[in-house]
């Protein structure tokens, strides 16, 4: 696995994912499950077997990580669920020059990595995205991100079965699920640091995924990267400013690269974060 082959790597297979857990995520969570018609939501999910739907479509369309097919990938896989304490899923490649990786199935997740992630990340960046998937699983989360992935089709679905409430409460669910959606991958940015072990990796790839060109990675800067945040969080001046970033920020399933670096930094440096768990547990050779 690259340069994760000189480190002797941490452990954690009885951690709890609330251990890690972000508190933005626990209480996004909390307000989702408040939401009226998720239940109604999630039945309908299952009715439709969307889940196997997803699967299937996978598996013919996308090439499967293994042992023999690209191994590298595949030994970060293995040590990502080694030290998270997670049952191996199935891992895949597919061709999209889009640089993205996500985790779909609630009873059989499987992780999916774009082409073009793959290309722009080096193997401790590709360990670290690939954790963060496994982060998903290890949190629960999969459940709740198909229906995040998929919400104007579920929606529609409820609506036809439910004569109109699902357009009722609609736009309500979208908006709690995509709130919820980047408040998760806080939760999985933590996970991905615990397997990784080393901060630098987490923000390169947050540094590529923001405006990495090939030509000019040498020329990226850290400080730099994480001293945009001050201009961001400076334009909260005014009640405008505020709800334009609540407009930007509304439908995006993801947080902004650099908001994400900025809070797996301040978490990786907190006495009661990423070095209070650090310490516990065994090692092994990676």
């Amino acid at each position: 696995m690259g340069e994760t082959k000189k480190k002797r790597l941490k452990t954690f297979p009885h951690i709890d994912a609330k251990e890690f857990q972000h508190p933005w995520d626990a209480t996004a969570t909390d307000a989702l499950k408040s939401v009226p018609g998720l239940d109604k939501v999630i039945a309908k999910i299952m009715e439709y077997g969307l889940e196997r739907i997803f699967y299937l479509e996978n598996t013919a369309a996308n090439v499967r990580v293994t042992a023999r097919q690209f191994p590298r990938l595949h030994r970060s896989l293995t040590w990502g669920c080694k030290i998270l304490g997670v049952e191996e899923p199935e891992m895949y490649v597919t061709l999209d020059p889009l640089p993205n990786a996500y985790t779909y199935g609630h009873t059989r997740p499987f992780i999916v990595l774009t082409s073009g992630l793959v290309d722009m990340l080096d193997d401790e960046e590709r360990f670290f995205i690939i954790a963060h998937e496994l982060g998903h699983i290890k949190a629960g989360h999969v459940l709740y991100t198909i229906m995040a992935r998929n919400i104007a089709e579920i929606v529609a679905l409820v609506g036809q079965a439910t004569l109109g409430f699902g357009t009722i409460v609609g736009q309500g669910l979208v908006l709690a699920l995509h709130d919820w959606y980047r408040k998760a991958e806080l939760t999985c940015d933590r996970a991905g640091l615990l397997c990784v072990q080393d901060i630098d990796p987490c923000i390169r790839t947050f540094m590529k995924l923001a405006g990495g060109a090939r030509q000019l990675y040498s020329e990226m800067e850290r400080q730099e990267f994480l001293r945009q945040i001050r201009d961001y969080e400076a334009a909260d001046d005014s009640t405008l400013n505020k709800a334009y970033k609540v407009l930007i920020t509304a439908y995006r399933t993801h947080p902004f690269p650099i908001l994400r670096a900025k809070e797996l930094d301040a978490w990786h440096s907190s006495p009661d974060g990423y070095r209070k768990l650090a310490g516990p547990l065994g090692l092994l050779e990676a």
